[in-house]
């Protein structure tokens, strides 16, 4: 099990220290999320809250993830980064993977990128993608981005998305990792079976097996039961050694923190944010042998 550090609403400004400094404390990876825009009237509501209102203000940051990747890649040997989860239903899957394959290539193969289909109707709207059938068209998406990674000339005909042989270049040289996110039964169910992994959101601990259960169930009967799974998590309450430990028993393969809230950090001063990932790694990293190989 490796920890990762979510820098979502971080100033953008931040990130490349924050990457160097996770990677020095012992972290796996980094976690990075995916939005466009906060719409100036929002009527969908946000499914993980219980007041149906986003985490975030309408000025929080959200940089791209993978310009975001690229800059941190640069400054950083072995950290992986994990984008969790980018709404493929927004974009045409063609230029995603484009984009999607150069962060993988330039970051030396660490890029793991976890698909939604989203929440966020007006989103949609503004960018004139049809909202009702973003599930299926995340599924063709997938299947148009690993047609492509393929390399050579390829060629897809299907559903929503139609083109001849075309070749794209360069594709990465191993495959992308892909996560499914969502808690849903369709999420989940899309996870299981086309996916190599899964990518929560904030859950409790009880929830979590529950989910687990769920996902190996239908994991079991995909086809792919002997491949690997991976388990991106961020749980709500757990946070100190006997918990990491037991999660590391389920099988989670990157458990998500934020070391600044976690001890009472300042999230505007950069200088705190350090010293915690720093603490975090002296805490909890270095008392175990949660990713040997990593560190090593």
């Amino acid at each position: 099990m490796q920890f990762a550090i979510a820098v979502a609403y971080n100033d953008p400004a931040h990130l490349v220290p924050i990457a160097r400094c996770a990677e020095e404390a012992g972290f796996g990876a980094i976690v990075l999320s995916d939005h466009l825009v906060y719409p100036g009237r929002l009527t969908t509501s946000y499914p993980y809250t219980k007041s149906g209102r986003p985490r975030w203000k309408p000025d929080s940051p959200w940089p791209d993830p993978f310009v975001a990747v690229g800059s941190m890649s640069a400054v950083t040997r072995r950290l992986r980064f994990i984008v969790s989860v980018f709404v493929l239903p927004l974009r045409h899957p063609v230029l995603a993977a484009k984009t999607i394959s150069t962060a993988s290539i330039l970051s030396g193969g660490r890029l793991t990128v976890g698909l939604g289909a989203g929440w966020m109707r007006e989103e949609f709207e503004l960018v004139g993608a049809s909202f009702e059938d973003r599930g299926r068209r995340l599924e063709e998406g997938l299947e148009v981005m690993r047609t492509l990674w393929r390399g050579g000339m390829v060629e897809h005909h299907g559903e929503f998305f139609d083109f001849g042989p075309v070749q794209m270049s360069p594709v990465p040289a191993h495959r992308i990792p892909i996560y499914g996110g969502g808690v849903s039964a369709p999420a989940l169910r899309r996870a299981a079976r086309c996916c190599d992994g899964w990518a929560s959101e904030i859950q409790d601990r009880d929830r979590l097996e529950g989910i687990l259960a769920t996902l190996r169930g239908w994991r079991s009967g995909s086809g792919r039961a002997a491949e690997p799974f991976g388990l991106c998590v961020a749980l709500r309450d757990v946070a100190d050694l006997a918990g990491y430990r037991a999660m590391a028993g389920l099988g989670i393969t990157e458990l998500v923190t934020v070391p600044w809230l976690l001890y009472g950090g300042d999230p505007d001063s950069l200088e705190e944010k350090m010293e915690s990932i720093r603490r975090f790694g002296e805490d909890v990293i270095a008392q175990s042998d949660w990713d040997r190989s990593f560190r090593e």
